[in-house]
């Protein structure tokens, strides 16, 4: 199993209105808006030439179970 480095926490300083934009947006993409932040950053770098590497891909659901944690 391979762990993910953390994220960097960075904090953020931005006006209500465009703050409560970016809510709208993430619902409608039904993403938090830490990563709708994340997508949009990514957007506006990649028109501009800027190369990012590629998130890690997060596997989603439950972790699988362990050889002989069954309990038939």
């Amino acid at each position: 199993m391979t762990t993910t480095p953390p994220k960097k926490p960075f904090a953020l300083r931005i006006e209500p209105a465009l703050h409560a934009a970016l809510e709208r947006s993430a619902a409608a993409d039904l993403r938090s808006v830490n990563a709708q932040i994340e997508v949009l950053l990514r957007e506006a770098l990649a028109r501009r030439g800027v190369k990012v590497a590629a998130p890690e891909q997060r596997t989603r659901g439950r972790p699988p179970k362990e050889s002989g944690d069954a309990q038939d």
